[in-house]
């Protein structure tokens, strides 16, 4: 490859100039002094594939088209969503749900599905209509008019009763009898008159006896006695028909009146909302479709079952309450015109927008509503249609519901009710409560809800992936996917778009401006968190700590803008607060208890790079990682991995490298070597395979017989072509290196081998680009092992020629070499081996010797 401008070659190794380790913000991206100057779109940047997942499921109409929000946290996920809600339209025309008592049925508890703003209005009325009644129904009782006609009806049905009465009595007279009563409530007897008083009938026969009544005359008294007795049971039947007559007659009365007293009232409501409904039907038509529209005639209907009720329950308004003429008589606590009231679970009369519900706790409750209990005086629970509240699923119906993803699946029993929600596309409200449900529920079973709603749940790649993966109805209610990136493309047009950022970010927290300096080392870092140079990093959330930090340490300063050295201040800040642990190693190195070497030659021995990943903060320490080669046919054995130390990947390298060699050593000899690789004073996990292009290195030391250069550190993963592959975590990895030299002393040799593939990667700090640039440390990217090799050893990596051979004075001619040695030496190790032969015990047939094969 042709040297370029920055750039110099070393033998066939490429020597990476401080130019390239470190990108510059240009300064003509900008025209502002400071970030007052700019103005602000208020745009979303850098998530153009998102934005159009999120449009077309926001905007699509079919069933199941829900949003998955997918991405690093402080990509601008939520920011994003809110944005885009804002301007959301709603889903259908926005009802208010209320619940109201249900005449025919009370344990199902009625569902009104009104016009926006009505469900308040209905309340209001009806709280009026009670109060109305309660104080009007006794005044018109109590009235001077109605108390004579009820006196009439009353004296009238005694007349005719009476009359009926009075006929008997004559009747009776003229037969001899008489009617007496015994007692003040006892019903009138007949009784036979016997020498001018009355007498009874079981006393006829003493009267025969002595003398005072004929047999005759007794015998004729019992006949007509049976006869009038009959006559006058009769008359009794049709004294009470009289009664029920005038009950029923009183009742109608009663009706009457309050039908008079209701019906101009339930009339009134009706035409108030059918005035209302009236003056929105121009608005409903240009509504979105998609939701059903409520009934004209739906408060009609449940009106006139109030006013039914009304009637039927008279009592319960003929007397003041206790409470004075608008008062309410509770027993136990409970609401003795309970039936009347509305309960508004969803109030959309202020809502002029999509209704958006960002759900931060979704328990069960909190989510699907609940049917609460109370306490009364009686000392019993109870709950009525007063206490079903709404959930977040009811209040954002017609619009959006915003959830995190990890917070609800986390909690119990949500998940599946979630998914039958949103297939079913209606909301039944019951009492289950995964935290309350062993102490009892109720009967109440309200009318399910019909919903129409997007729901976003925001989570990470994993969660979504899991869920795709192991819950089949998943994809089923959630359609979309709309994955935010932790990175865009950086450019001059994406420098400015940032700087809009930083001028809004500025604006919410109230910060200073940034200058031009400032936002470009702001710009900068992104790149550096982005880990390449031709992206920058959409983590706003660490930006954001990054520009408050900067503006404090601006105003310490007493700077009235925030510039790049505040900037590049805070950045360094940070990196202190948290670097204790890469500081307690770096020690360790320096006081010799972990080995490493900056100087001089070692066989066998080279310095690979381990980086450290903590929660807020990453960094690289270099480890000394040896081999030892003898005869035997064992292979590579990996002490990591003996010792279940290494992953998966890192054993993957080990492969890899026996294939390298057996491709470029093993073509016309066998590969039988016996070597041991490990990470020295290492006793924690490792994985990848970033060092095995390292590993590599100190196994063709060790078999060619030439020691590595330990002022050098190298990683790079290797495939069997011998060609370097990039890896991550490259600029920690030089720093880490960098850091372990200076402390020791730069010598002016000293550097790190990277993969050239990496070369666009680096984003390197300042005192690290100043050495290079000073000749006091140097990066070399190397695109084969070969390259890498002569670096190491200062020996050439040496061609084969048309035969495969190496001349013998290079590293792969030697390697050669010593590995045609081994088999050669194992070879006729395996010859000249005797055969043990097992002593005969007496008694026992001498078993067959069979040979253990080494692996």
């Amino acid at each position: 490859m042709p040297a370029t401008k920055g750039k110099e070659h070393k033998g066939n190794v490429l020597r990476v100039a401080a130019e390239q380790l470190y990108w510059r913000c240009p300064d003509k991206w900008f025209n502002f002094r400071t970030t007052d100057e700019i103005k602000v779109s208020r745009e979303i940047i850098g998530q153009e594939r998102a934005l159009e997942a999120l449009q077309l499921g926001l905007e699509i109409e079919a069933v199941g088209y829900n949003i998955f929000v997918t991405g690093p946290a402080g990509s601008g996920r939520r920011t994003t969503v809110e944005k885009l809600l804002e301007k959301a339209k709603p889903t259908r025309s926005l009802t208010d749900k209320c619940y109201v008592y249900n005449f025919s049925n009370p344990d199902q508890p009625r569902l009104l599905l009104l016009p926006a703003g009505e469900g308040r209005l209905l309340r209001e009325e009806m709280e009026e209509l009670v109060d109305y009644l309660i104080k009007n129904i006794p005044r018109h009782f109590e009235a001077e008019g109605y108390q004579k006609i009820r006196q009439d009806i009353i004296d009238r049905f005694k007349e005719k009763g009476a009359s009926r009465v009075r006929e008997f009595e004559r009747k009776v007279a003229q037969e001899g009898f008489a009617l007496v009563q015994s007692g003040p409530v006892a019903r009138p007897e007949l009784a036979p008159i016997v020498e001018k008083q009355p007498v009874s009938v079981d006393v006829l026969d003493r009267l025969v006896e002595e003398g005072k009544l004929t047999p005759e005359r007794a015998a004729e008294l019992k006949s007509r006695y049976r006869e009038l007795s009959a006559e006058l049971l009769a008359i009794f039947k049709e004294l009470r028909e009289y009664e029920r007559q005038a009950r029923d007659e009183l009742a109608k009365v009663d009706k009457d009146l309050v039908n008079s007293i209701i019906e101009e009232r339930i009339t009134e409501i009706k035409e108030r909302h059918r005035i209302r409904r009236g003056q929105k039907s121009e608005e409903e038509k240009n509504s979105r479709q998609g939701g059903s529209s409520p009934p004209d005639d739906v408060i009609g209907e449940y009106l006139d079952g109030v006013k039914a009720a009304v009637i039927e329950e008279i009592d319960l308004f003929r007397h003041r309450g206790a409470e004075g003429e608008g008062g309410t008589q509770a027993t136990g606590g409970v609401d003795p015109y309970l039936k009347f009231r509305v309960n508004v679970l969803v109030d959309n009369g202020e809502q002029k927008t999509a209704p958006v519900v960002f759900e931060t706790n979704p328990s069960y409750r909190n989510l699907f509503g609940a049917i609460e209990r109370v306490w009364d005086r009686s000392g019993q629970w109870r709950t009525d249609f007063t206490h079903i509240k709404a959930g977040s699923l009811v209040r954002a119906d017609g619009g959006f519901l915003v959830v995190n993803a990890l917070d609800l699946l986390l909690e119990p029993g949500v998940w599946p009710n979630l998914k039958r929600t949103l297939r079913n596309r209606q909301l039944e409200i019951a009492a289950y409560d995964p935290f309350v449900s062993l102490f009892g529920t109720t009967a109440l079973k309200p009318e399910p809800i019909p919903l129409d709603l997007k729901v976003i749940m925001i989570g990470d790649s994993l969660i979504y992936s899991i869920l795709a993966a192991y819950d089949e109805e998943f994809k089923k209610v959630f359609k979309v996917r709309a994955d935010f990136d932790w990175e865009m493309e950086l450019n001059a047009a994406a420098a400015q778009e940032y700087a809009q950022v930083i001028k809004v970010l500025c604006e919410k927290e109230n910060l200073r401006p940034f200058d031009r300096s400032g936002v470009a080392q702001v710009i900068e870092y992104g790149v550096r968190l982005a880990g390449k140079q031709g992206k920058i990093s959409t983590r706003f959330n660490v930006i954001a700590d990054v520009l408050k930090e900067a503006n404090y340490w601006a105003g310490k300063a007493g700077a009235k803008v925030v510039k790049g050295e505040h900037v590049h201040q805070a950045i360094e800040k940070r990196r202190q607060r948290v670097r204790m642990i890469e500081e307690k190693l770096q020690e360790s190195i320096k006081k010799g208890l972990l080995f490493i070497d900056t100087k001089g030659k070692v066989q066998g021995q080279v310095n690979g790079l381990a980086v450290y990943e903590l929660i807020e903060h990453s960094f690289a320490i270099p480890v000394r990682i040896t081999a030892k080669v003898g005869v035997g046919s064992a292979g590579i054995i990996s002490i990591d991995r003996e010792a279940e130390l290494a992953g998966p990947i890192h054993n993957k390298g080990l492969y890899i490298i026996t294939g390298y060699l057996r491709s470029k050593y093993a073509s016309d000899q066998p590969l039988i070597l016996s070597a041991s690789i490990t990470f020295e004073q290492s006793y924690g996990g490792i994985d990848g395979d970033s060092a095995s292009s390292t590993e590599l290195y100190v196994l063709l030391s060790e078999l060619a017989g030439l020691p590595l250069r330990q002022d050098l550190a190298v990683t790079g993963s290797v495939n069997q072509k011998g060609e370097i592959q990039p890896i991550g975590g490259v600029n920690e990895k030089i720093e880490g290196f960098f850091d372990v030299c200076a402390q020791k002393g730069l010598t002016g040799t000293q550097g790190v081998l990277i993969p050239k593939a990496n070369l666009g990667d680096l984003m390197l700090r300042e005192d690290v680009v100043k050495a290079v640039k000073e000749g006091r440390f140097h990066i070399y990217a190397v695109e084969t092992i070969d390259q890498g090799i002569e670096l190491l050893t200062g020996v050439p990596a040496g061609k084969p020629d048309r035969k495969g051979n190496y001349p013998p004075d290079t590293v792969n001619g030697r390697v050669k070499a010593r590995l045609k040695e081994l088999a050669e030496i194992f070879q006729r190790f395996r010859r000249e081996e005797p055969r043990a032969e097992p002593k005969e015990v007496e008694g026992q047939r001498r078993a067959p010797v069979r040979r253990r094969r080494q692996t």
